[in-house]
């Protein structure tokens, strides 16, 4: 595999003027704003009854596209100890989409190759997406649209030189056993470039990611797939929290102790242990039987008007494939949160990573960030005192608090709260038996499999690669 530490931002610092198709960031911003005006959208909410080819199958009540293709809303029932507890809707869509990246050098630094693309529930419309962002159905065209632009280079003889393909979860309190396909190829010939996409350094990206609702969870959990190469030697920046998490690039322990505080065994057996520890199961329900929610003519929602929504609208959009279409959405109701406590240990910045069990998980539990709220849930819905004290007085130093979108194609103004939190040495070693600490570089090698990291955890590492 070609060597990726032209990937790392202190190598490769954010330019101020370039030329050809290389954009500096004074460019990249006038070319959004151009791109926001120049297409035309629109996204109204339509009571169900208005969907076109949308329809709620009879007798079990299932909302899905007459075509039988794309995604049905079903419904999810989880059994604890083997007796029906609750539940809920759930986004069933089995086929297997692409999210992928093309890259290229120029003058010896790798740049990606990104679209300005619209999502019906982006809350800010167009966000920066990967090169190919499609379901199996939209670039088979049962749409009947146009076909996906770049996609003969991640399918095909013609294909690139593929440097990441793995299959990755999506949210599973949502999704139910939710796949897609996550690539990064890479190309040396020339790319003829469309007024919707652009050329950008990791840095550039990593500068982007600190701003809110700009780079799409899409993107994110492509880059997160990356494998970074950092520099041999100590990486000494002379900014301590810098030099730490440096090093938590460059450590993993496969056998023998070390920097790192725990060998890829003993994290490989501490999550198997965790999920050995699940005494629940769940299964697919029709939508009609799902008790504790209701429909009338606008939404699906539970009684007690707490969790999520599931709704109609009407989109028009002058940059996609297809100019117009009508679908359902998950409407969530508030923010979620999603954090990272990080604390030093022999001078290597550690993550304190939790095995979450989520009940549309292909592999029922998954690694998560320390905290992992989902909308409508709050700080005291935390069962650990020292996880809310954290969060409530604050730790050592925050070094990322951004808001981010998830992903606009399925859920209606999803928004996550994304934070990277330092602790002091008073933060305890000893965490309980759900929660471990690793490296960034021990998450990155279980990013070459999928079912490790879960969404959320892989959106946060993406960001946390723009701090080194």
């Amino acid at each position: 595999m070609k060597r990726l530490a032209v990937l790392h931002r202190e190598l490769n610092p954010v330019p101020e003027t370039t030329g050809g198709s290389v954009m500096s960031m004074v460019e990249f911003h006038d070319w959004w704003a151009e791109r926001s005006a120049a297409g035309h959208f629109a996204v109204d909410r339509i009571p169900f009854a208005e969907l076109g080819d949308w329809e709620f199958e009879a007798g079990t009540g299932n909302l899905g596209h007459k075509s039988g293709r794309f995604f049905t809303i079903e419904g999810l029932q989880v059994r604890e100890g083997g007796v029906p507890t609750w539940s809920q809707p759930i986004i069933n869509q089995p086929e297997i989409g692409i999210l992928g990246i093309v890259v290229k050098e120029f003058d010896g630094v790798l740049h990606c190759l990104m679209q300005a693309k619209m999502e019906p529930g982006n809350v800010n419309t167009l966000q920066l997406s990967p090169t190919v962002q499609a379901t199996r159905s939209n670039y088979t065209q049962v749409h009947r649209g146009g076909s996906t632009r770049y996609l003969e280079y991640f399918v095909g003889a013609g294909r690139g030189q593929v440097l990441v393909d793995v299959l990755q979860s999506e949210q599973g309190a949502w999704f139910w056993r939710k796949r897609n396909r996550n690539m990064v190829v890479l190309v040396t010939g020339d790319v003829e470039l469309h007024e919707d996409y652009c050329w950008l350094s990791l840095a550039q990206i990593g500068e982007l990611s600190h701003r809110d609702n700009l780079v799409n969870m899409d993107a994110r959990t492509v880059l997160s797939c990356i494998p970074f190469a950092l520099p041999d030697g100590d990486g000494a920046t002379g900014e301590d929290f810098r030099d730490a998490l440096v090093r938590s690039y460059q450590y993993t322990t496969e056998d023998a102790p070390g920097p790192a505080l725990h060998t890829a065994g003993d994290i490989l057996s501490w999550f198997t242990e965790a999920k050995t520890r699940c005494d629940w199961s769940a299964r697919l329900t029709p939508l009609s039987a799902t008790t504790g929610w209701h429909r009338d003519d606008e939404e699906i929602t539970d009684d007690a008007g707490e969790n999520f929504r599931i709704i109609g609208v009407r989109v028009e959009a002058g940059t996609r494939e297809v100019k117009a279409w009508r679908q359902p959405l998950l409407h969530p109701r508030g923010e979620g949160h999603a954090a990272f406590l990080a604390r030093r240990v022999r001078g290597v910045l550690h993550l304190l990573v939790q095995a979450r069990p989520e009940y549309g998980l292909m592999d029922m539990v998954e690694m998560a960030p320390t905290v992992h709220l989902l909308p409508g849930q709050d700080v005291s819905s935390i069962k650990e005192p020292f996880l809310r004290d954290v969060l409530e007085v604050g730790g050592v130093k925050t070094h990322y608090d951004q808001k981010l979108s998830e992903e606009g194609g399925r859920f209606y103004h999803a928004l996550t709260r994304y934070q990277l939190i330092e602790v002091g040495e008073e933060f305890p070693v000893e965490v309980p038996p759900n929660y471990c600490w690793m490296t960034v570089r021990q998450l990155i090698d279980l990013l070459r499999h999928g079912h490790y990291l879960n969404i959320e955890a892989r959106s946060l590492l993406a960001c946390i690669h723009s701090l080194c």
